[in-house]
């Protein structure tokens, strides 16, 4: 045992000499040190590096039998679920995953609106985690054209279609995209190598870029609280522990926890009744038959009733374009929240009732806004999502106001428990 012990300890040795494998471990784990009053709301990031790995797994497997090709693509599909060995479990975990990447995705983004994570000096980590969310809608929409089923054929059509509407250079733009007049077999070929190389590579260097602007800046915490200032003698901070083992462990149990809730959805309901997958999308592709209502994943859906929500024609600008710029904006204004918010506080716990009430009216009208969208269109829902849409917007557009009105309580000096 302990020449087994002085080998791997030889080895090491040998690549610390030519590798900083020993520096990057204490760095990033073993001596970095995290607030030590890491609650429920702290498990969403590392969940959401469980679930990357493995869509990048099952997507390497999946693209061993998938063939990129308008003709052949909808029955490559069929035949991963039907004859491929465990095909059918490396698709329904994929695109079971890309729903719990999202969920995980947006509870991630909802903890930093609770406890201010996108506050100073975490300006350029929130910016990188809203560069990653950019990156990963283009990775899902680029992804959802690949079974080539009606829902996916017809719902690029429509999305990449909104790009037309931008004045000027809109059809040029949207011929570029999908590299024809059409939705076609180029189209394909396009998403498939944006969604199997270029997208991936831009994830995972964001990723990487996150983690490092992370463990530069430090951890937040649920107070609010820069643990870095106050360290003990050795410089190391008073209110913080290593993260290894403490959260390694930590996160290990909710990693659990979420593996048995996702291997549920997985088993038991993959298309989790049309909103994981479409029953339109069982159907190949037919360019001449349109299905009675095209709506994308869940995912989009808010952005898109922020889109189907603007009816009015406006100085020179028609309701759909102004709908594009909204929907646009929408995802737009989230970078500009550590500017937005004025409070003297970060955390929700020692914020007033004008910010949780306004969090709180925001989330509702997200979540309607979601809702709706996967629905026909009608003119009470367009009028409630046109409510909704407002609400959207002024969360962020009266946040200045607020948040500097808004009566909050004493923040304590050091973190609490």
């Amino acid at each position: 045992m302990n020449a087994i012990i002085r080998q791997l300890t030889g080895l090491r040795d040998w690549v610390d000499e030519r590798f900083p494998l020993t520096k990057w471990w204490n760095d990033h784990l073993g001596q970095y040190y995290a607030p030590k009053n890491f609650n429920f709301w702290y498990f969403f990031g590392a969940l959401s590096l469980v679930v990357f790995g493995l869509q990048i797994v099952t997507g390497i497997w999946l693209v061993m039998s998938y063939k990129p090709d308008a003709d052949m693509a909808f029955a490559s599909v069929e035949y991963i679920m039907r004859d491929v060995d465990w095909g059918w479990l490396i698709r329904y975990l994929h695109s079971t995953g890309a729903s719990a990447f999202f969920i995980v995705i947006y509870l991630h983004m909802f903890r930093a609106l609770l406890y201010g994570s996108y506050r100073k000096p975490r300006e350029l980590l929130w910016i990188l985690g809203m560069l990653l969310y950019l990156s990963l809608m283009a990775e899902a929409f680029t992804g959802y054209l690949l079974p080539w089923g009606q829902m996916s054929f017809w719902g690029a059509q429509v999305i990449i279609s909104l790009f037309g509407a931008i004045p000027f250079v809109g059809e040029g733009l949207s011929t570029l995209i999908r590299g024809d007049y059409v939705v076609s077999d180029i189209t394909l070929n396009r998403f498939f190598s944006l969604h199997v190389v270029a997208l991936p590579l831009a994830l995972v260097g964001l990723v990487f870029f996150h983690i490092i602007a992370l463990h530069e800046v430090g951890s937040n915490n649920p107070d609010g609280i820069e643990i870095k200032k106050h360290k003990d003698a050795n410089g190391k901070p008073l209110d913080g522990i290593p993260f290894h083992p403490y959260y390694t462990l930590k996160d290990s149990v909710g990693i659990v926890v979420f593996l048995m809730l996702f291997s549920v959805a997985v088993f038991f309901a993959p298309e989790m009744g049309g909103y994981f997958l479409e029953a339109n999308n069982f159907i190949p592709a037919d360019s001449m038959k349109t299905p009675e209502h095209i709506a994308p994943v869940w995912y989009f859906t808010p952005f898109y009733s922020i889109l189907r929500a603007n009816t009015v024609n406006f100085l020179w600008l028609d309701a759909k374009l102004w709908g594009v710029i909204f929907m646009g904006m929408g995802v737009m204004i989230l970078f500009l929240l550590p500017w937005l918010d004025r409070s003297p506080v970060k955390s929700i716990r020692y914020r007033g009732v004008l910010y949780k009430s306004a969090l709180g009216i925001f989330v509702v009208s997200f979540l309607i806004l979601g809702y709706l969208g996967v629905l026909p269109v009608t003119e009470m829902r367009t009028a409630v999502a046109q409510i909704c849409t407002v609400l959207y917007f002024l969360f962020f557009l009266l946040m200045p106001i607020y948040t500097k009105l808004d009566k909050t309580k004493p923040v304590p000096d050091r973190v609490t428990m």
